[in-house]
């Protein structure tokens, strides 16, 4: 299946790249290249631009009252939310209808290249280029586990432009089904909704989907390539290459062997054993820090909900409570500082010896949930200051 992305490269930028790509044995990279750039550009301008703006337009009180460690989580959890829409959706897209991906045999799944596969490879690499530069910027915010991921899974993307197991990127990118629940149940702590119904329904979606798509698929499909990697080094160079002079001029109207188009990147066919060993190590790096979430994800959701599903104790659920009678108190007039109720205010006296209840001259009107201050006693004590500071 040819490359379905409508935009076209400009003929200076696969060139520039060319050198860059040959020295580092990427050879399909050149193709791609405006699509790694497109989706680094796409997710840089969603988190500096669109993330603010539309926070700022749908819930401006709760982004203003951020701070900038928060404000930042915020704004990488929004172009993850984008991201994880996207590129979920390409590549199931993909996985239905490329019939030649379907028909790949292991060594076509290894060695083979499809323009579709490179398009979700290329636009997961531009998004972890991103991921990776953000991380480094923000080490005290996000720390080695994401720094860890950012590595792991841009070397793993990386590595399908040789192409080496391009037939996977689709399959791999499908662990980010789990990350669009994962950031709505983020923004329900944000936007006080925590323990509501929307988390906790999202919170089952949530663990049912990483565990089905990180734990369950990601596992079977890292069997299945270690696998096909294993035979590929098993094989060697024993298999025939094709050397047509054409193969490199394809384009939408051209007939020829399937086949022949797929492997047309694949050289001698030989994995070098520290290929192998480093797409491995970062896979299993990637499933290692899938477990380890998983095990925190289960831990955190079940501290917002009451036993038996949750853990949160009897005292952090009325904690809770009064935080957010607190938040919800709005005073008028002046700043106003009111005791407990169960304290007796004490009346105090100015310079002239009157004796002036500013706390009495709090009323609680409507609901309870909206204080105000008498006019008079604003006036009487701004008169009481401004004699003490003339005396």
């Amino acid at each position: 299946m040819h490359d379905p992305f409508p935009i076209v490269p400009p003929e200076w930028l696969p060139r520039y790249v060319q050198p860059v790509a040959e020295y580092l044995s990427l050879q399909t990279l050149p193709l791609h290249i405006h699509e790694v750039t497109f989706a680094f550009c796409l997710y840089y301008g969603i988190h500096q631009f669109f993330a603010p703006f539309i926070s700022n337009l749908l819930v401006p009180r709760t982004y203003a009252s951020f701070s900038s460690r928060t404000r930042l989580s915020w704004n990488v959890h929004i172009v993850s939310f984008v991201q994880s829409t996207l590129i979920c959706v390409l590549a199931l897209w993909v996985m239905a209808t490329d019939e030649e991906r379907k028909n790949m045999d292991w060594s076509e799944r290894v060695y083979g290249y499809t323009g579709a596969g490179g398009l979700v490879q290329a636009l997961a690499g531009g998004y972890f280029v991103w991921d990776l530069v953000i991380t480094l910027q923000n080490m005290s915010v996000f720390g080695p586990g994401m720094l860890a991921h950012a590595v792991s899974a841009l070397f793993v993307f990386a590595l399908g432009f040789r192409p080496f197991v391009n037939f996977y990127a689709p399959t791999f990118i499908l662990y980010e089904l789990s990350t669009f629940f994962l950031n709505i149940h983020w923004f329900c702590d944000k936007l006080n909704m925590t323990g509501s119904a929307l988390q906790l329904y999202n919170g089952i979606l949530l663990l049912c989907t990483f565990a089905g798509c990180r734990l369950g698929w990601g596992s079977y499909q890292s069997v299945q390539v270690f696998s096909d990697v294993y035979r590929a080094i098993i094989a060697g160079d024993s298999v025939l290459t094709y050397a047509d002079a054409e193969l490199g001029k394809l384009s939408n109207d051209t007939a020829v062997d399937s086949t022949s188009e797929m492997m047309r990147f694949a050289g001698n066919r030989v994995v070098p054993l520290w290929l192998a060993g480093c797409y491995l190590l970062s896979n299993l790096t990637l499933n290692g820090l899938n477990w380890y979430w998983f095990g925190k994800m289960i831990e955190t959701i079940r501290k917002r909900f009451d036993p038996p599903l949750g853990t949160r104790k009897p005292e952090e659920k009325e904690l809770d409570l009064v935080n957010k009678e607190k938040d919800k108190v709005l005073v008028e007039g002046t700043a106003v500082n009111t005791p407990p109720p169960s304290l007796p205010t004490t009346p105090y006296a100015n310079s002239n010896g009157e004796q002036n209840d500013y706390m009495g001259a709090v009323k609680v009107a409507g609901t309870g949930k909206h204080l105000e201050v008498a006019q008079s006693e604003i006036r009487k004590r701004e008169k009481t200051i401004g004699s003490a500071r003339a005396a």
